[in-house]
């Protein structure tokens, strides 16, 4: 599936009409996808996230959750902390 839009940094909508907020931590990595970029979408299990949006041309992911749901504040100060 490719990327239909990406205008907001900390969401991407995919061509089948899907919109995922990535992780702060994650954030870096869809900066250099392109409209051509193919990802996959696969549930993951993690504690801050349900899917992860695979990158498998270039080996990279990144985790995300439904672009209309929010992390809780304090699971995102907790990932910093022991970032």
């Amino acid at each position: 599936m490719r990327v239909k839009s990406h205008e907001k940094s900390h969401i991407v909508e995919l061509e089948d009409g899907s919109a995922w907020r990535i992780w702060p931590h994650d954030l870096a990595i869809p900066l250099l996808w392109m409209p051509s970029t193919r990802l996959t979408v696969s549930e993951i299990d993690d504690d801050c996230c349900t899917h992860a949006l695979v990158d498998r041309t270039h080996g990279t992911s990144v985790r995300v959750i439904n672009a209309t749901a929010a992390w809780a504040p304090e699971k995102i100060e907790a990932s910093f902390a022991n970032a």
